[in-house]
């Protein structure tokens, strides 16, 4: 019985490894572009055999580009960086024919925008809801 019960919990291991197999890569990436002189986080999605979604890091993936460097996920624009764009390259790792890649572009508007201060949006609800009041 012992032995039944260890050669089904071999198969059933080595089925589920077998469907963690990674069938094609995807950039997923937060933005449209990339800012200067920031760490800018690049997300790379494998899809899975068996139709599931898993984010890959560095450890799964071989992230290039020839214009700035990467550390880890992220991309790392220099803050007097000229070009418009870049492309970026990720290949597995474990399947290194599994290849993409993406050109990105680079923010041209500085991040100069003033958001609202936490009392600012409250005044202007609490402005808004006596406005709403019949």
């Amino acid at each position: 019985m012992k032995k039944y019960l260890l050669f089904t919990f071999i198969l059933v291991s080595a089925s589920s490894l077998s469907a963690q197999k990674v069938d094609s890569i995807y950039f997923h990436l937060y933005t449209d572009s990339l800012k200067k002189g920031q760490h800018n986080y690049i997300n790379v999605d494998g899809k899975l055999s068996n139709g599931r979604w898993m984010p890959l890091t560095s450890k799964d993936i071989i992230f290039t580009c020839t214009e700035a460097s990467f550390e880890g996920n992220e991309l790392i624009i220099p803050i007097d960086f000229k070009p418009e764009k870049v492309t970026v390259k990720a290949v597995l790792k474990s399947n290194p024919l599994m290849v993409i890649e993406r050109t990105i572009w680079i923010k041209k508007k500085p991040d100069d925008e003033r958001l609202p201060t936490n009392d600012e949006v409250l005044k202007g609800k609490q402005k808004n809801k006596g406005k709403n009041r019949r």
